[in-house]
């Protein structure tokens, strides 16, 4: 259930739960005291006594009503039901309930004989709810007057007012506080649990694990809290391979370049010192120094290249690419300088029609050289074969580069494409290269949205796949 519906429930409790008490409670408050007689009987049957009283005496004891005495008694009985008492004699008002003496219209009161004067008004909420004329023994005219207000029983509801209302109170505070309470504890514990993980997390314990346990807003957001962590985990553990990674790439990088430049130095100590006291001996000094200098050159050249790659600053210039064309005038570009090695390039499949990718022509092309330069540097056959073949499988075309080199080992295998790995572990410079190039290959195929991967068998070859897009005729018609 959402926070907001919850709101809403324990908002609607609050109106209707202290109403439903509320109704009830008054129900037992009647119920009890009418255990002692019905409240608005005894009300009737007290108005019916005292009219009864009035009638008897107007009949036998007229000149009663003149005693001040007996018209409190009756004006204190009528006070108990909310009514009160007029005396008159022919025009004189000789009593009147001190309720309305000052305020009453007594010019509006019905004259000697009249017939329907019950409920009459007579002084603006008064009602007359009794009219009783009696003769006087020297025959003067009086009238009994029982006004009352428009509601009969205020005095009795005004009776239990203080109770009702101190009820009332009573259910206000123990409905809203057990509603706020488990509204509020639903949403300030899961609070509590995000905060001791927050806590946990600065304090840098990325292990600290939030269980959601509900599925409102606080539980997603619970979720995403827990999603944030386990992110934040695998960054901190990936931003500390980094830092070993950048350590041990240092390292490489150093001891790759300090080779080239020791080996320059002692051939450039050797000339200075006289050693090359022939002109043959000179000219293979200063081809070593070049050959050296290349290899350092290139080295510098691919450690910018895979620079800018991670730094995503190397432009690509994507376009449509019939890759089964680009491979065969790949292909016939690296032959010459494959045959010269010894070592035979054959296309052993192609597309038989076109087949459209999207590609940097010349970061692709950088990628085969990579690869095929990879395959002949650990060629250790007489009869040296590379073979290329493009197929089409599941809307991507797939190249492989098979070689029938010296093959890969099963554990050397899941990390050629790491940066300055090599399967042989002393970093000699007898198959040269700086360890970089199959890396950079692989992030040029990233950027290409395609993958790369390897196979291999030791002694028989190894094979290299790269699976790009293809672009299908929905893709051509938009272009």
């Amino acid at each position: 259930m959402s926070i907001r519906l919850r709101l809403v429930l324990s908002y609607l409790a609050m109106l209707i739960v202290p109403l439903v008490l509320s109704i009830l409670a008054v129900i037992v408050v009647f119920k009890l005291d009418g255990s002692r007689g019905n409240p608005i009987k005894n009300i009737i049957n007290q108005e019916a006594d005292v009219y009864a009283d009035i009638k008897l005496m107007s009949i036998r004891e007229p000149e009663s009503f003149l005693q001040r005495s007996v018209a409190d008694g009756i004006d204190e009985r009528l006070n108990m039901i909310n009514m009160n008492l007029i005396v008159r004699v022919n025009n004189d008002i000789v009593y009147t309930s001190p309720d309305i003496s000052s305020t009453v219209h007594l010019g509006r009161l019905p004259e000697f004989g009249a017939v329907s004067d019950y409920d009459s008004d007579f002084r603006g909420q008064h009602l007359i709810t009794r009219h009783e004329d009696f003769l006087l023994p020297d025959q003067r005219e009086g009238s009994v007057f029982v006004v009352s207000d428009d509601n009969p029983f205020p005095k009795y509801i005004q009776g239990y007012f203080a109770w009702l209302f101190t009820i009332l109170l009573i259910i206000l505070a123990l409905t809203n506080g057990v509603l706020t309470y488990l509204v509020s504890r639903s949403i300030i514990r899961p609070l509590k649990a995000l905060q001791r993980a927050a806590e946990e997390i600065k304090e840098g314990n990325l292990d600290y694990q939030v269980n959601p346990k509900s599925k409102d807003e606080i539980g997603k957001l619970s979720v995403a809290f827990e999603e944030m962590r386990v992110k934040l985990k695998e960054s901190v553990e990936l931003q500390l391979q980094y830092e070993e990674n950048r350590k041990e790439l240092i390292s490489n990088i150093s001891h790759d370049l300090k080779t080239p430049v020791t080996a320059i130095k002692g051939y450039v100590e050797g000339i200075m010192d006289g050693v090359t006291d022939s002109p043959d001996k000179l000219d293979r000094y200063v081809k070593t120094i070049y050959s050296k200098t290349v290899d350092m050159d290139r080295m510098i050249d691919e450690l910018f290249l895979i620079s800018k790659l991670d730094l995503g600053k190397l432009p690509f210039h994507f376009e449509k690419v019939d890759i089964g064309a680009y491979i065969q005038d790949c292909a016939q570009e690296i032959t010459f300088d494959m045959e010269k090695r010894g070592i035979k390039l054959e296309l052993t499949a192609l597309p038989e029609e076109a087949v459209l990718i999207k590609a940097d022509r010349e970061k692709l092309k950088r990628v085969l050289v990579n690869i095929l330069e990879n395959a002949m540097k650990y060629m250790d056959k007489s009869d040296g074969k590379i073979s290329l073949r493009v197929i089409v499988q599941d809307g991507k075309a797939v190249v492989s580069v098979k070689d029938n080199g010296q093959g890969i080992s099963k554990d050397a295998l899941p990390h050629i494409f790491d940066r300055f790995y090599r399967v042989d572990p002393s970093r000699n410079t007898s198959t040269g290269g700086s360890g970089l190039g199959l890396a950079i290959a692989k992030q040029i195929i990233e950027e290409h949205d395609g993958l790369i991967w390897a196979e291999s068998e030791t002694g028989k070859g190894t094979t290299v796949y790269i699976s790009l897009p293809a672009w299908n005729k929905h893709d051509r018609e938009g272009a």
